[in-house]
């Protein structure tokens, strides 16, 4: 019996508060990444992107379930967790669904 397998990958992109310098930017993100990491043992969360610049970031989150359903509801959580930080504006999250056909 073959079962199918998903992956979701969400990325979003912040713009952060009053952040001056990388070692502030650091400041900001590593929590959320951390508070991701702990709310939802099951995904993989990681800065992608703008890793160059002081108030902007990116994080990219995946998961992987055997149900589309599922892939969803998750990134649909940590998209909320990450939005509801008062120190980040979401500016987009962009989101891409797999499955073993891709």
């Amino acid at each position: 019996m073959i079962h199918q397998v998903y992956v979701g990958a969400l990325t979003l992109d912040l713009l952060l508060g009053d952040v001056r310098s990388l070692k502030q930017k650091r400041s900001v993100v590593r929590p959320v990444i951390a508070e991701v990491r702990k709310r939802f043992p099951g995904v993989a969360v990681a800065e992608t992107g703008a890793t160059d610049l002081h108030r902007r970031a990116e994080i990219g989150v995946a998961v992987v379930s055997a149900t589309a359903g599922n892939c969803t509801e998750v990134l649909d959580q940590c998209e909320r967790l990450v939005a509801g930080r008062p120190e980040i504006e979401l500016l987009s999250a962009r989101r891409r669904l797999y499955n073993g056909e891709d």
